[in-house]
């Protein structure tokens, strides 16, 4: 390819290529030869060659070689020059490169030149690549320009000075008489770079927010006469004058009535005639609707002000658009804990958002309508969400699962309906409830005694009719081994009457064993209630002795424990089985010199050794009160502790010791096993966000770390999310958060769960990423959790 080749023909030549081996080829001669012309002293094509340098770099190929062809022709006295030499400079400089310091005393003598397009290309130039160092020597040339009698050049230095203000912040007190001063321009370009400037000086220093407070009735004369001008050609967009100009200066008045009675008051007026007067039938208008309703929600307005903005808001739901429909709601949620029954004006609509096709419209009116349950609508909003759980998207269901069971125990009006709430939701998504529905549900049926009869034929039914969801299955477990006999009875009132056999409970339980939908975990529930069976039964004990006796050899070690122990009840120690049918499995293990409980949470009845009282915790078991002598072992005379026969067996069961009495300073821990959660911890605070971490052991193997955030900045933040990074070795599954905003002031969390299994036990450490967005700017982090609450290093 010639070395003279125009642009277009370059252009022409690479999109003719049909391969990118035959692209590159194009590009690298054509650049080979860019490059000899760069070396040639007199070079009269230097602006041709540099164009087409920067569109080899728009193709994503190396065009660094430029950078300094750049600077000499920024230098050049020719228009033509200069323009494509600052373009380059845009494209190819950055602040991070020394090239970049050497254009700064050319920009300097373009900021003073006669010409207003030559200072308007050094302006945009150090508008968007600036470094600090070049921000602090140029500053007052952009103060001087702030004040020149061009508009065309004044509206340009604004924007220079908001790029200035947030790479050095102490410049902005430098810049704010002249940005007072640019409100009484008439030039709506003007009027628009400095409403920008006077936002991010306010945003940027309390002290210049109470200064410009007292422009607000400026702004407002502003803002009037955009309303109520009549049409104008230069500035009307689909009949509204101006919108972008009332949109930033609805914005800053947003920021200078926050929290100021005062200013709030001056623009009360204003924002009402906005909201009456502006046409909401175009997508312009609505975007003028949509800052005023932030801007009444935002400051001390008054209370019909805020009504009517909630009323806008509610016709936006109406609207055909679904990004209308998304903003509204999401304003909505915003305010719904602070205007609950201006909102619940709103119900019937934004249920009906629950039907839209838009995965982030039904996500969006989900959390609105959990939001909006209450006590009086508790029955009719869960019927609508109950509904709306049985044909949601699956990466819905599980949030609208928590937020059900969140609404029923918040607002139940009966334990039956409460249970009944549960249930339905089991069987309709029992394998998107998290891990705690279980224990929870268990614990709402355990305290409901007069619903026993009730609950346990519901369940018996509802695990006939379905084995796949696990949650529900354990529930039904449970509660046929706890109440086995109430539904052998088959007398329960309240409920169609049905008979079950022996045989019929066995079933059941037995093809919750058999299936491979069945987890280990589930097996284990089964397992459990077939053993409970066999003290509430008489005719089919050898069949739950047979159904056991399998499962000895079981390849899951917590299922073939159980089977184990249970054999060994049946077999040596067949007179305890009554006396445990009501109490979970006990280790007993020796300890440290002290006594101590394992389990705060579950804490047992007291123990004691040497001349002490006898084992409470035993006796529960019953049996005679015969002692057991002291052992030789320990020299024969020492005085023992007391304990009766049953607990003897007991011990011997299952930790396979022989009582005898304890050496001296030794005593005896008993624990449940079961997993605990620890108390949240902090890992993470930065810039108002904070990050808490707690943890919840599964096995041995197994953890539950949760991750909570919350936002303590006056601003909301959206597009929140966390990502996670563990060592190879350990297996990590991040379920879905509970959302993806935080509201400003804390009043909402984001909740995600992390699964980690370690199987190799390694040191246990997470990596933990938090990306979000607030006030239009992306944040992200990374925090290093190198230790976990009530774990060791290898997270046991």
């Amino acid at each position: 390819m010639s070395p003279s080749v125009p642009l277009q023909e370059m252009i022409r030549a690479i999109r003719s290529a049909r391969t990118q081996c035959e692209e590159r080829g194009v590009i690298q001669r054509e650049c080979a030869a860019i490059r000899a012309q760069f070396r040639q002293a007199d070079n009269g094509g230097r602006s041709h060659n540099l164009a087409k340098l920067l569109y080899v770099h728009m193709l994503g190929y190396p065009a660094h070689f430029g950078q300094m062809e750049c600077v000499r022709m920024i230098a050049s006295p020719r228009y033509s020059e200069k323009r494509v030499g600052y373009l380059g400079a845009m494209m190819l400089l950055d602040e991070k490169q020394d090239a970049s310091l050497l254009i700064t005393n050319s920009i300097k003598n373009d900021l003073a030149h006669s010409n207003q397009y030559v200072q308007s290309l050094a302006l945009c130039t150090l508008a968007c690549m600036g470094s600090a160092e070049m921000c602090r020597d140029l500053a007052p040339e952009i103060d001087r320009l702030l004040r020149a009698s061009n508009s065309y050049i004044k509206k340009k230095a604004a924007l220079c000075a908001v790029h200035i203000v947030r790479k050095v912040h102490e410049l902005g007190e430098l810049f704010a008489p002249a940005a007072r001063s640019l409100l009484s321009e008439k030039n709506h370009g003007v009027l628009h770079g400095a409403v920008v400037l006077i936002i991010e000086l306010c945003e940027r220093n309390p002290e210049t927010l109470e200064r410009f407070r007292k422009t607000v009735p400026d702004l407002v004369q502003i803002m009037k006469g955009l309303v109520l001008s009549g049409y104008s050609p230069e500035h009307d967009v689909a009949g509204i004058s101006d919108p972008f100009l009332q949109v930033r200066i609805l914005r800053l008045l947003r920021i200078l009535g926050r929290n100021n009675e005062g200013a709030s008051d001056a623009m009360n007026d204003l924002l009402a005639q906005v909201a009456t007067n502006t046409d909401s039938t175009k997508t312009v208008g609505n975007a003028v609707l949509y800052e005023t309703v932030l801007t009444v929600l935002d400051i001390k307005s008054e209370s019909g002000l805020r009504v009517l903005a909630v009323n806008i808001l509610g016709r936006f739901l109406l609207n055909n658009d679904r990004n209308i429909r998304y903003i509204a709601m999401t304003s909505l949620q915003k305010i719904v804990g602070t205007d609950h029954n201006a909102v619940q004006r709103h119900r019937g609509t934004i249920v009906d958002c629950l039907k839209d096709q838009d995965a982030s419209v039904k996500r969006r009116a989900l959390e609105l309508s959990l939001a909006l349950v209450s006590a009086s609508n508790i029955r009719s909003m869960m019927k609508e969400l109950l509904l709306f759980l049985s044909s949601c998207p699956p990466e819905l269901r599980a949030h609208a699962a928590s937020g059900i069971f969140n609404a029923a125990e918040r607002y139940a009006p009966s334990q039956r309906w409460h249970i009944d709430t549960m249930l339905h939701v089991l069987i309709t998504a029992g394998g998107d409830v998290r891990d705690e529905t279980v224990p929870n549900l268990i614990q709402l049926i355990t305290n409901a005694s007069e619903l026993h009869c009730y609950t346990v034929h519901k369940l018996y039914r509802a695990l006939l009719a379905d084995i796949s969801q696990q949650s529900l299955v354990q529930v039904a477990c449970w509660c046929i081994g706890e109440y086995g006999d109430l539904l052998l009875r088959g007398d329960c009132q309240e409920t169609e009457p049905v008979q079950v056999t022996e045989d019929d409970a066995l079933d059941a339980l037995e093809t919750v064993l058999q299936s491979h939908m069945s987890s280990p975990a589930t097996r284990g529930f089964a397992l459990t209630a077939t053993m409970k069976l066999s003290t509430r039964i008489t005719d089919n004990v050898d069949r739950i002795r047979s159904i056991v006796s399998i499962y000895g050899s079981c390849i899951d070690v917590e299922l073939q424990q159980r089977a184990v122990e249970y054999n060994a009840l049946f077999k040596k120690y067949d007179h305890m089985r009554y006396a445990m049918k009501n109490y979970g499995r006990i280790r007993v293990t020796f300890t440290e010199p002290r006594f101590e409980y394992m389990c705060s949470h579950c804490l047992l009845l007291p123990l004691s050794v040497g001349g002490l009282k006898v084992c409470d915790l035993l006796d529960l078991l019953g049996g005679s009160e015969e002692t057991l002598q002291p052992s030789p072992a320990f020299g024969g005379t020492a005085p023992g502790p007391s304990v009766n026969t049953a607990g003897g067996d007991l011990l011997d069961l299952l930790g396979g010791l022989e009582l005898t009495p304890l050496a001296p300073g030794v005593t005896l821990r008993v624990t449940h096993t079961h997993t605990h959660t620890t108390d949240p911890v902090p890992v993470y605070d930065k810039g108002g966000v904070t990050l808490t971490l707690s943890c919840e052991k599964q096995s041995d193997t197994g953890l539950t770390v949760t991750l909570t955030a919350s936002n303590a900045t006056d601003s909301d933040i959206s597009s929140f999310t966390l990502q996670a990074a563990v060592p190879k070795s350990v297996q990590l599954h991040m379920k879905a958060p509970s959302g993806d905003s935080l509201p400003a002031r804390g009043t909402a969390k984001v909740t995600q769960m992390v699964v980690l299994n370690n199987p190799n036990k390694v040191n246990l450490k997470m990596r933990v990423r938090v990306s979000y967005t607030r006030l239009g700017s992306a944040f992200q982090d990374t925090v290093q959790i190198d230790s976990f609450p009530g774990l060791d290093a290898a997270g046991r």
